[in-house]
């Protein structure tokens, strides 16, 4: 054949071979356009294949330069502009170049040259071929020999080596470097390489196939059985046993995507059922585990919706203030959007009681649209809480996390822990420890229940704990957690939380409308400082609830229309006040300063008394102090001792006085590393007869050098004095970076004095 113009065909991940007929569907317009050209001109067609089956529209680099020339047998149409066609391939073509693309494709082709060697090398490659071939097809289902009579009468190699190329599956790559190879040796080789490619994977899959078929017939025949054996059951009248037990939890077993591990395990329970007799007290307990295991949530993931600004807004609509707590939680949120991943910090919201700890909890559940779980540590001593008991003891039950996870029914709820610094241990162990392997991201994807006693997966649950202090948690746990502080609120928070919140709240819980009760922020006021003493809001809203009781009784009874609390009233409705301001040294009395003090409910403001009487030098401390406390007070007067002559004391005094230092509210156990400072400006106010300046509130631990050391909880404290009255603040001046926490409103009502040895607090304190 001379080189000549012919259309062009692309085909996509198929090659066709001379010698062979191919069926192709064709939907392009050009291929279209080039099929009918061919047939009008009763012409051939070249069939080429393409570099890249996803190219819609190739060009020269896009397309093989070695195709087969082939005859149009059969156009079939296709409803939707598609055509099925029917092709012979006639021979090889090298296409020397396209000389067109629109309408069609077409290229100038010439005959593509075969090379051969000695016929004794290409009779035992063809030998070796024709007995692969015949293996292949014992092995394969998917070949069609209708155009293949038989093999032994062809006996041009290169005739049987494209035959046996056009038939078998091999992928179009290698179709295509058969097609392309000049040298007939070459290409019966990797002729014979391919097809033992294909005859190793054929034996593979039947090897498989194998044995899924027996494992299919086991089952099929443990199916019958069964079903024969409750047929004859229900014709003898007998009831069902075992088997039919068994077979609903291994149904329930089949609708479950379980690892191997955990599927193993609960097969070989399904198996003991069978074999345990009707009536044993082993039945029991184990349908018992296989109840449990079977409806857990291994493949349940509630959908979740991570929105930064609804979150925000979410926050914002349940909870006033605590403007830098929410700020940390939606960093949390964002990160959690960003990656999907839980192996972030585990946050514990640490603060005193009625701060909103638990329900900031339940904010964040809502706002990741995530179903919410509390379960209280408080007083947690057994590691079984945690764990579970192990199927050895009588009435073992799995322990809190797996219990929990099986009623709210998903694999990713969030999972608070409240009150996790209340949890001990004893001779039943520390679940502090198994903690450890909860809130441990690496870990807990494979948590191991005792009950279980198989991995379920916690890695899609987000944890959140709750806490009052940090002290009781234990170092190796608290490592593993990020902490959150809520140290309470001031009284202006506190009046809109009441007025947004709390009030709304109650009205709605005791049946009464907005226009039936009206209470005015004077009254609020008096409420929060007269009648409670929290660093949160728990106890105001109790005394709110009590103002709705009596008020819905007042309309019930007297039917009053709307009923108003105001400043003038309160009283009336919920008696005398129940708390007064702390004794405050006021610029009058001797020997009595005003300690700023840190507790687990908050802050609170602590006196502090001192007096000298005649004795033999004797130092007295009462007031259930702490060893921290009472060190305090051996350094502020052994300070004073060694500096008399500069503050002018008296040097006998020490040797001829007893001193006596006590702290009021003596049933309260009270100790700490704030209270040196206060403990040494009561001592000095008490020897030098000069009382303490009006309505000074100190803060700061002492050494014997006369240096003020920081302290903690300095929010907290500062609340305190304002709760109290305190107009003069003394704190270390290490602490002047954690002004930057301090709400305003406290920084406008008081003057903080920073100081960083006892001198400065001394001269402050008495200056007049």
């Amino acid at each position: 054949m001379s080189k000549r113009i012919i259309p062009v065909i692309p085909l996509r991940g198929a090659a066709v071979f001379p010698n062979t007929m191919t069926t192709l569907d064709v939907g392009r317009r050009s291929s279209m356009i080039a099929i009918e050209k061919a047939v009008n001109n009763d012409d051939f067609v070249c069939l080429v294949q393409q570099t890249n089956s996803s190219i819609e529209y190739p060009q020269t680099d896009d397309l093989y330069t070695v195709g087969v020339l082939a005859e149009i047998r059969q156009i079939l149409k296709i409803p939707g502009g598609f055509a099925r066609v029917l092709v012979e391939g006639i021979e090889r073509v090298e296409i020397l170049n396209f000389s067109s693309f629109e309408p069609y494709v077409s290229a100038q082709v010439d005959d593509f040259l075969t090379t051969k060697k000695a016929d004794d090398d290409i009779s035992a490659l063809l030998r070796a071929v024709n007995e692969a071939f015949i293996k292949y097809m014992s092995l394969s289902h998917h070949i069609q020999l209708e155009n293949i009579t038989a093999l032994s009468e062809i006996s041009d190699p290169e005739h049987l080596a494209d035959l046996i190329g056009g038939n078998v599956t091999f992928d179009a790559e290698k179709k295509q470097v058969l097609l392309s190879t000049h040298s007939l040796e070459e290409r019966l080789e990797k002729l014979l390489t391919y097809l033992h490619e294909e005859i190793a994977l054929l034996q593979i899959e039947r090897k498989i196939q194998k044995k899924v078929q027996e494992k299919m017939e086991e089952t099929q025949r443990e199916y019958f059985l069964r079903e024969q054996l409750r047929t004859i059951q229900s014709e003898l009248g007998l009831k069902e046993n075992a088997g039919s037990t068994a077979a609903k939890f291994t149904n329930k077993l089949s609708e479950l995507e379980l690892g191997q591990e955990v599927e193993e395990k609960i097969l070989h329970e399904i198996e003991r059922l069978n074999n345990v007799p009707q009536g044993s007290p082993e039945r029991a307990v184990i349908e018992n585990y296989l109840d449990w295991s079977l409806n857990l949530p291994w493949n349940t993931i509630d959908d979740e919706e991570v929105d930064i600004a609804k979150a925000g807004q979410i926050l914002n609509e349940d909870h006033y203030g605590l403007t830098k707590v929410k700020e940390r939680i939606l960093e949390y949120i964002a990160v959690l959007k960003l990656t999907r991943s839980l192996k972030g910090p585990i946050l514990c919201l640490v603060g005193p009681p009625g701060v909103g700890k638990t329900s900031l909890a339940r904010s964040i559940a809502k706002a990741l649209g995530r179903k919410f779980i509390s379960s209280s540590l408080g007083g947690v001593r057994d590691e079984a809480e945690i764990r579970g008991h192990r199927r050895t003891y009588v009435g073992a039950m799995p322990g809190r996390i797996i219990k929990s996870l099986k009623r709210i029914k998903t694999r990713n709820p969030l999972f608070l822990f409240d009150e996790i610094d209340k949890m001990s241990s004893d001779y039943r162990g520390d679940p502090a420890s198994a903690m450890l392997e909860v809130l441990d991201p690496e870990q807990n994807w494979q948590f191991i229940d005792h009950y279980l006693d198989m991995p379920f997966d916690l890695s899609k649950v987000i944890f959140l704990t709750t806490a009052n202090t940090t002290h009781n948690i234990p170092p190796a746990l608290l490592d593993r957690m990020e902490t959150i502080m809520l140290p309470g609120y001031t009284e202006e928070e506190k009046v809109e939380i009441a007025s947004k919140h709390l009030v709304p709240k109650q009205l709605k819980a005791h049946g009464l409308r907005p226009t039936q009760f009206k209470i005015n922020k004077k009254a609020l006021r008096i409420i929060i400082n007269e009648y409670t003493r929290e660093a949160g809001v728990r106890e105001l809203e109790r005394r709110i609830a009590s103002l709705c009781r009596k008020v819905a009784r007042e309309i019930v009874s007297k039917q009053r229309m709307r009923v108003g609390i105001s400043e003038k009233n309160v009283y009336k409705y919920l008696q005398k006040p129940l708390y007064r301001v702390n004794l405050l040294a006021d610029g009058k009395q001797v020997g009595i300063a005003t300690a700023l003090a840190w507790t687990e409910v908050g802050g609170e403001t602590m006196p502090v008394e001192a007096v000298i009487s005649k004795g033999e030098g004797k130092l007295k401390l009462t007031g259930q102090l702490g060893s921290v406390m009472k060190e305090s007070a051996q350094a502020a007067l052994s300070y004073l001792n060694s500096q008399a002559r500069k503050y002018s004391i008296e040097e006998d005094v020490f040797s001829s006085s007893d001193i006596h230092i006590h702290v009021p509210q003596g049933a309260v156990p009270k100790d700490g590393p704030s209270a040196g400072i206060t403990i040494a400006v009561a001592l000095l106010s008490a020897l030098n007869g000069k009382p303490v300046n009006d309505k000074f509130g100190f803060t700061g631990e002492i050494t014997l050098s006369g240096k003020v050391l920081p302290v903690g909880g300095l929010k907290e404290k500062l609340l305190a004095a304002k709760r109290a009255g305190v107009k003069t603040a003394v704190i270390p001046k290490a602490n002047k970076n954690d002004l930057a926490e301090i709400p305003e409103s406290i920084e406008k009502s008081m003057k903080i004095i920073s100081v960083d040895n006892i001198e400065q607090v001394l001269k402050v304190a008495f200056k007049r």
